[in-house]
């Protein structure tokens, strides 16, 4: 006959395995309370000797331009890009220290986790870095087309100016999103259909507002050789001498003062030439 384990040996294994593996995880979270209090203290004190350091060189300078430009002005944002990098920094070192805790638990699934978010942040860093640099770019080609505008008389070229910016920084966020690892087929499909869509409306509207200066311009040519500065000229009713002919309209002076026809009346309108 098989002999019945022995029941009191059977209790103490059980407990002493127990208080082995009671003892190793207590081991195991010292360990780790101590990682993570040594690396608070490691991502404390750096953060802030980092801190201090970009505030002397100056680099807050740069997010008071970032406010400056008007697009963000709207927002009435408020930061120091020294906080942002310092704050960047301590998450960091305290997700890097945290993998090493993660590990001592023996608690893979959280150690990973950790370990992914470690890897990702360059890659944001580098995505921010892109964004701002986009920003900046964007800023200036805005103030370029909105001087070009303004040196040609265009009225709306601040409008014009705020496409421009949106446009050039929409491109750099797609890129940006890009070097961070994430997948911007849709966004840019999204993007290139919008782009094709404004460009069909500009082109449409454009082409009617400019209806009649094209029609100006091509009565401009038939009309060269026909009429010349000095002739008596009847158009419809108004008689007067010419005295001024562009490419898009013909001045004659009459009896009541100067009159301007658009070019495109010499062919729709009755027109007498006086020798």
């Amino acid at each position: 006959m098989n002999k019945l384990p022995n029941l009191k040996d059977i209790l103490i294994d059980t407990f002493s395995k127990l208080i082995e593996q009671f003892s190793t995880f207590t081991s195991n979270l010292i360990s780790a309370i101590v990682i993570l209090l040594v690396g608070w203290i490691v991502a404390k004190t750096t953060s802030v000797i980092i801190k201090n350091v970009l505030s002397r060189v100056g680099i807050d300078k740069i997010g008071d331009k970032i406010k400056e430009i008007e697009a963000v002005k709207k927002f009435n944002l408020d930061f120091k890009l020294s906080n942002i990098i310092a704050t960047i920094v301590y998450i960091f070192i305290m997700l890097f220290l945290s993998v090493s805790a993660a590990d001592k638990l023996g608690v893979p699934a959280i150690s990973n986790m950790f370990l992914m978010l470690v890897n990702f942040i360059p890659k944001v860093m580098v995505a921010s870095v892109m964004t701002l640099l986009g920003l900046f770019l964007s800023d200036l080609a805005r103030n370029f087309v909105v001087a070009l505008c303004k040196s040609f008389n265009i009225a709306s070229g601040k409008l014009i100016g705020m496409g421009v910016f949106f446009f050039l920084l929409f491109i750099t966020v797609i890129l940006a999103l890009g070097q961070a690892g994430i997948n911007t087929t849709l966004l840019e499909s999204s993007f290139n259909i919008i782009i094709g869509g404004m460009v069909l409306a500009f082109a449409i509207g454009y082409g009617f507002a400019s209806k009649e200066i094209l029609l100006n311009i091509i009565s401009s040519f038939y009309s060269k050789n026909k009429f010349v500065e000095g002739q008596v000229i009847q158009i419809s009713d108004t008689k007067g001498k010419i005295i001024k002919i562009d490419n898009t309209s013909i001045t004659i002076e009459t009896n009541e003062g100067q009159a301007i026809f658009p070019l495109k009346f010499l062919q729709s309108e009755k027109v007498t030439l006086f020798n």
